[in-house]
C-alpha cells in the first residue's frame, strides 16, 4: 500500500522516516497500527518504532492520531444505560501504588461506575493487573459480556485488556516494557488514552507521578505529560483532570503483588491504615466524583471517598467484584488464606541508627523485579509472593529494632542480594536531622 504522496507503507519505511525525525502522516500511523494488530509488524519492528518515537518524539497531531488508531484497533464500550456516570483513574506508575484497589470500589460505593482497564508492571513499577492476578481464580481478562455484567452489578471491575479492547496497545505496551522505551511521553499518552477512550468513560482523573520512583522524575516532565494527556483526551471528548503526585518514596509501605493486594484488603476491611495511600486515594477519588457530577467539589468528593472506605461500603464492593470475576467469596475476610506468601523473609537493618532522609524509589522497584516480582522479558512469569514489606518512609527513625524494610524472597540467597540493594537505596542521617517530606499532591491541572 502507498500513501497519498506515493510512498510505500512498508513497516520498515515508516520506522525509517521516524528514525530520521520526519513527521508521520495519519495514513502511515493508521497503516502501522493495522500491521501491529494483524501481525504484519514484527516484535523487532515494534521495538524499533518505539525507540524511534522515544528518541525523535511524536508531535501533537501524531500523538492524537496514534491514540485514535489504537482506540479503533478494537471494540469500544457503551454505558449509556447505566444509572450513574462512568469514571476512572489512571496512574503513570510508581512503587507501592495500590490506589486502584481502594479507589475503584470506593467510587462504586459513591454511585459511580468504574470499568477500569488496567495494565501490568512496566520497568521498575508495579502493575494493577499483576496484583489482582495474585488472587486465586480472579479473571483479569473476561469477555466484554462479563465485564458489562460485573460493572452493572458490583459497580466496578478492574480488568486487563481483553483481545477486544485496544489490541494494538497490548503489543506496544509489552514491547515498551522490555526495550527501554517506557518513558516516551507520546507513547505513554497514546497507551493510556486508547484504553480509556475504548472503555467509554464520561470522566478521567490522571495520577501523574513525579519523583525518584516515577518515569517522570522532574516536575517539568510531569507537567508536560499531564498537559499532553489532558489535551489529547479533551480533544477526543473525554473530560480529564490531572494531579501530579509525589513518588520520591513508595506510596504504600509495601511493594510486591500479593503484599500490595493484602495491604489494600486489610485497609478496606479496617484492619490497617496507611495515611499517605489514603490521602492519595481520597484526592483522586474526589476529582473523579466531581467530574462525574456526583458532588459539587473535589473536596466534598474526597470526604465521600473517605467515608466509603471507613464504613466498609468500599470493602463490600471489592468483595462483590472479586467474587464475580472468579476470586474467593471470603477474600476480604480471610485474605492470608488465599494470597501466596514467600518462604524467606529477611530484615534490612540500616548501617546505623538514624532518620530516613531520602529514598531511591526506583531502586526499590528494581529490587522487587530482581526478586521475581516483575519482568525483564515480556514472556517472564511473575512471582506474586515476593516483594518488600514495612518500608520505612522519609522522616522515620530506623535502627536495629526498626529495619528499613523486610524482604520477602523465594530463597535466602536471592533475598540477601535484595537486602543489599534496598539498604543502598536509603539515605539515613543522624537522629534529629532534617528530612524533607513533600506533600502527596504537588499540583492540579485541568
Amino acid at each position: 500500500m502507498a500513501d497519498a504522496g506515493g510512498r510505500l507503507l512498508l513497516p520498515q519505511e515508516i520506522i525509517r522516516r521516524k528514525r530520521d525525525g520526519e513527521v508521520l502522516s495519519a495514513v502511515e500511523i493508521d497503516d502501522f497500527i493495522d500491521g501491529v494488530v494483524s501481525g504484519a509488524v514484527s516484535d523487532a519492528q515494534l521495538g524499533a518504532f518505539a525507540m524511534a518515537a522515544l528518541l525523535n518524539g511524536l508531535d501533537r497531531a501524531e500523538t492524537v492520531e496514534l491514540t485514535r488508531a489504537m482506540t479503533r484497533s478494537g471494540a469500544t464500550l457503551d454505558w449509556s444505560g447505566l444509572p450513574g456516570p462512568t469514571v476512572d483513574k489512571h496512574s503513570t506508575g510508581g512503587v507501592g501504588d495500590t490506589v486502584s484497589l481502594l479507589l475503584a470500589p470506593a467510587l462504586a460505593a459513591c454511585g459511580a461506575f468504574v470499568p477500569m482497564i488496567a495494565g501490568r508492571g512496566l520497568g521498575h513499577t508495579g502493575g494493577t493487573i499483576d496484583k489482582l492476578e495474585a488472587i486465586p481464580g480472579y479473571r483479569t481478562r473476561p469477555d466484554l459480556g462479563v465485564l458489562r455484567r460485573v460493572v452493572r452489578e458490583a459497580g466496578c471491575a478492574i480488568v486487563g485488556q481483553s483481545a477486544e479492547i485496544a489490541p494494538a496497545d497490548r503489543r506496544l505496551y509489552a514491547a515498551r516494557d522490555v526495550t527501554g522505551t517506557v518513558e516516551s511521553l507520546p507513547l505513554i499518552t497514546a497507551s493510556i488514552l486508547s484504553k480509556k477512550l475504548a472503555a467509554g468513560l464520561a470522566g478521567l482523573v490522571m495520577d501523574v507521578k513525579c519523583g525518584s520512583g516515577a518515569f517522570m522524575t522532574g516536575i517539568d516532565e510531569a507537567r508536560a505529560l499531564a498537559r499532553s494527556l489532558i489535551d489529547v483526551a479533551s480533544g477526543a471528548g473525554l473530560p480529564t483532570v490531572a494531579l501530579i503526585t509525589d513518588m520520591d518514596q513508595p506510596l504504600a509501605a509495601v511493594a510486591g503483588n500479593a503484599l500490595e493486594t493484602l495491604h489494600a484488603i486489610e485497609i478496606l476491611a479496617g484492619r490497617r491504615s496507611d495515611p499517605r495511600l489514603l490521602e492519595a486515594t481520597a484526592a483522586l477519588g474526589g476529582e473523579a466524583l466531581a467530574l462525574g457530577g456526583l458532588c459539587a467539589s473535589a473536596g466534598e468528593g474526597a470526604a465521600r471517598i473517605r467515608a466509603a472506605l471507613s464504613s466498609g461500603a468500599a470493602a463490600d464492593r471489592f468483595a462483590r467484584m472479586a467474587a464475580a470475576l472468579g476470586g474467593p467469596s471470603d477474600l476480604v475476610e480471610r485474605p492470608r488464606v488465599h494470597l501466596a506468601a514467600a518462604p524467606a523473609t529477611l530484615p534490612v537493618v540500616p548501617m546505623r541508627r538514624g532518620v530516613v532522609a531520602g529514598v531511591d524509589t526506583r531502586a526499590l522497584g528494581l529490587a522487587v523485579v530482581s526478586l521475581g516480582g516483575g519482568r525483564t522479558r515480556a514472556e517472564d512469569e511473575v512471582d506474586p509472593a515476593v516483594g518488600l514489606e514495612a518500608l520505612a518512609g522519609i522522616g522515620e527513625e530506623v535502627g536495629p529494632d526498626r529495619p528499613l524494610a523486610v524482604v520477602h524472597a523465594r530463597d535466602r540467597a536471592t533475598g540477601e542480594r535484595a537486602v543489599e540493594t534496598v539498604r543502598a537505596a536509603y539515605r539515613v542521617t543522624e537522629a534529629g536531622g532534617a528530612a524533607e517530606r513533600r506533600p502527596i499532591v504537588l499540583e492540579r491541572l485541568s
